[in-house]
């Protein structure tokens, strides 16, 4: 059954009845509504004339989302058949579920999503949130969202694969949604669960010495909301845009600016080689991925300006974030 009603006919003119008052408003499907996609609600519940509904796949997170300000479903992207109320309800709807963790380099979540969405009207607008990892190491180069991707692990291939799953949607003719992907790196909030590296610093882990060290890239999770916000609304048709701050820091000067915030000691620097003999394979594989990331099109076609341009402005607690425009 859709979540879409058809309008009734006044039997005195033979026209359509007017859509109710709820049914005129933009309707917003968040799938994936964790830390991030709770920062979009509160950028979305104080203006008026957006519907918002969220697909959740935990029955314990239900009545904490209704606090929010959000309709719910319960649905599951591993499980098609729990979907098929979303058919033609959304105008807009912001992808932000992780894929499965057992499909190799497919990602089978965002394939049964774009399944369910195309039974009924097709969405105006989608929002993807995929990574920066999709690029693989580029050795510490400057990427322009026109670069190819060379993602090095399953997991990054898994991003690529729904990145190519919906702009494929999104290129069948008229009457597809306007697909914007948003390839995002670290993502970092002292009021996000493991959110700044405070934690990190009291175990001690080492960081690589300058001569290994590798560039890596980063958004304040207020600023991401906002650019996922706004690309519901400006994204362009078949866009790629990277949400990243401006800063430009190698991996070790982003933990030693944090420690130096945090009043803790530095982390200790170690060669490559040793690293790789002390460190895990997964933190090794995000450690010697090197590269910068351009973000003129966020500011520029998406109009966001950073609240938080560099860490050193948003590693340490701030007052709430306040609807505000973007």
């Amino acid at each position: 059954m859709s979540l879409f009603r058809p309008r009734t006919v006044d039997p005195e003119t033979r026209r359509p009845r007017a859509w109710p008052a709820r049914f005129r408003r933009q309707r917003l499907l968040i799938v994936g509504c964790g830390d991030v996609g709770a920062r979009v609600v509160r950028q979305a519940v104080p203006r008026r004339g957006v519907q918002l509904l969220a697909l959740s796949s935990q029955p314990q997170r239900l009545a904490a989302l209704r606090t929010q300000g959000l309709a719910v479903l319960s649905g599951n992207l591993d499980q098609p058949h729990s979907l098929r109320r979303l058919a033609g309800w959304a105008h807009r709807v912001l992808h932000l579920a992780p894929p499965g963790a057992d499909a190799g380099a497919l990602d089978l979540r965002t394939r049964t999503l774009v399944q369910a969405l195309r039974r009924g009207r097709q969405p105006l607008q989608l929002a993807y949130g995929s990574t920066s990892g999709v690029y693989g190491n580029r050795h510490g180069a400057l990427l322009r969202e026109t670069d190819i991707v060379a993602p090095a692990t399953d997991r990054a291939r898994r991003r690529v694969h729904a990145e190519q799953t919906l702009r494929r949607w999104g290129r069948q003719g008229l009457g597809q949604p306007a697909i914007s992907i948003l390839r995002i790196p670290g993502i970092y909030a002292p009021d996000r669960p493991q959110g700044t590296p405070r934690e990190r610093l009291l175990r001690g882990t080492p960081a690589l010495q300058p001569q290994d060290d590798s560039y890596s890239n980063h958004i304040h999770a207020d600023d991401l909301a906002r650019a996922c916000w706004l690309a519901l609304w400006r994204g362009r048709p078949q866009r790629i845009v990277h949400v990243n701050d401006d800063a430009r820091l190698k991996m070790g000067d982003y933990f030693d600016l944090a420690a130096d915030l945090y009043g803790l000691p530095r982390p200790p620097r170690i060669s490559l080689a040793a690293a790789r003999e002390q460190l895990s394979p997964m933190l090794l594989s995000f450690m010697q991925e090197s590269r910068q990331l351009d973000n003129r099109r966020l500011k520029q076609e998406l109009g966001l300006v950073l609240r938080y341009p560099t860490p050193e402005q948003g590693l340490l607690p701030r007052q709430p974030l306040q609807s505000a425009s973007c």
